[in-house]
């Protein structure tokens, strides 16, 4: 730990100057603070990238999120801060990607075509399909749905920040399924024991290995390279597999939403 940490009695009084005053340099004093969980989500959305995306860039990025949260964060309501910045700070470096455009239109709709096959699949077979099923449906050589699987990796970070519509005017996304339970999610998301039942109820569709590298990454926080280590294949196979997965749950999760 910095030596220049400070304590969380310090920091909840930093909150309530803040809150008082609004005061410029105890924000920044927030900032600086804070500014690691900035490279932690950065990092995150950074698996997968082209390479031309560089890492300061996501942070700086991020930074904008991070200030963002800080000026409407509202400590009285019972929230820990750091579960409601990460969903701005991933926000803005998100719609800042968005804002470049840095998917090709190729890899748009060769998405669009994996992902109608994907949900064609799912309702017929009422689990997600392999992939030499899914290629088979697309009229593809495994190989070609290997490598868009490898190039879709790219957006799957969009993928899971995506909203889904949950009737009388309540939303949820994805990534939101996808977090730690054991922490308490802003009040916008799901009740969690109907959180818990779709994630468990999508989940149970997937196949074992593609659950374990779910879990490992989501859950344990490991990185595409360190999974690829433990189940002794590529990194690149474990993108392919993490984007297959992501897209079987996005469509099966929006399936049971929508009743």
């Amino acid at each position: 730990m910095s030596s220049n940490a400070i304590t969380e009695r310090e920091v909840a009084q930093l909150w309530g100057e803040y809150a008082d005053g609004r005061d410029v340099a105890v924000r920044e004093r927030l900032i600086i603070h804070y500014a690691p969980l900035v490279k932690y989500v950065a990092g995150r959305v950074a698996v997968g990238m082209p390479a031309h995306v560089e890492h300061s860039d996501l942070v700086s990025y991020g930074i904008f999120g991070l200030m963002d949260a800080i000026e409407k964060f509202e400590p009285g309501r019972g929230f820990k801060f750091e579960t409601y910045a990460v969903a701005r700070i991933r926000g803005a470096i998100i719609d800042e990607l968005r804002s470049v455009d840095w998917v090709p239109r190729s890899v748009r709709t060769r998405s669009r075509k994996v992902e109608a096959a994907m949900q064609e699949l799912e309702s017929a077979l009422k689990r997600s399909p392999t992939e030499e099923e899914l290629a088979e449906e697309l009229g593809w050589s495994l190989e070609e749905l290997q490598d868009t699987l490898a190039r879709m990796s790219m957006t799957s970070i969009a993928a899971l920040d995506e909203v889904l519509d949950v009737g009388d005017g309540d939303r949820i996304t994805l990534v939101d399924t996808l977090q730690d339970l054991t922490v308490s999610l802003p009040e916008e998301t799901l009740d969690d024991s109907e959180t818990k039942r779709l994630l468990r109820a999508t989940l149970t569709r997937l196949t074992e290995r593609e659950q374990t590298v779910l879990g490992l990454y989501y859950f344990e926080g490991m990185t595409l390279a360190q999974i690829g280590d433990v189940l002794g294949v590529t990194e690149s196979r474990i993108c392919q597999i993490h984007t297959k997965a992501v897209l079987s749950l996005r469509t099966k999760l929006g399936e049971l939403i929508r009743g």
